[in-house]
């Protein structure tokens, strides 16, 4: 009885393992930790829409939007980040088909637009403080300059991002826990694409609309 109490609870135990494997598989809870932080940059965001929406139209006898905002600069910037999420998803099907080089290609591709991306940002900055229109001057800019250069420091880090993968595929290839990196930047790159086409439409065309 007792080598048969034994054996069962061996069998057991295999068992509970066994389902313990496939119901916790390896990465998810890289995965699922990922999937939190990015709620909690949702909640950011959040705050920073509600504070401009309070703060968007005290111009302090400044400048208003119409007089400031380029909306074909804007739309060209626009443009950037959204050909840079259609890249990315190449990349991802260059991944699942196991191809390197494909892979890095894409990705490379995609870090170039987030640069120019960047570059129209850092651009339309300078040209707004060059006429004065600075963050302290009312709490329209103060709030504008926030929720936007917060958004343009998230694509910085997700180009650093991008060519700390290029990196890692080189040197490791298209192992496991690369091809786990590339999806949890692809949902933070696509996140950012998502946020950006709310500030393009709450902040630029409505504030054009004020």
């Amino acid at each position: 009885m007792t080598a048969t109490a034994s054996a069962a609870q061996d069998t057991a135990t295999r068992i509970y393992h066994h389902e313990t494997e496939h119901a916790h598989p390896e990465g998810s809870s890289t995965l699922l930790g990922f999937w939190i932080y990015l709620m909690s940059d949702c909640l950011i965001f959040a705050v920073l829409f509600a504070t401009y929406g309070v703060l968007g139209g005290n111009y302090a006898a400044g400048p208003a939007p119409k007089d400031l905002f380029e909306l074909p600069l804007v739309a060209l910037n626009t443009s950037m980040l959204l050909l840079s999420s259609i890249t990315y998803g190449f990349a991802v099907i260059a991944m699942q088909n196991r191809n390197r080089r494909s892979t890095q290609t894409w990705l490379l591709i995609t870090a170039l637009f987030g640069l120019a991306f960047i570059s129209i940002e850092l651009f339309e900055f300078s040209e707004l403080i060059h006429e004065g229109a600075t963050p302290q001057r009312s709490a329209f800019l103060s709030s504008f300059f926030t929720l936007v250069g917060t958004h343009g420091l998230h694509v910085s880090f997700g180009i650093v991002w991008i060519f700390t993968l290029v990196t890692q595929i080189a040197k490791h290839g298209l192992v496991e826990a690369n091809r786990r990196r590339l999806m949890c930047l692809s949902m933070f790159w696509h996140f950012l694409d998502v946020v950006w086409i709310g500030v393009f439409t709450f902040v630029y065309l409505m504030g054009m609309l004020r």
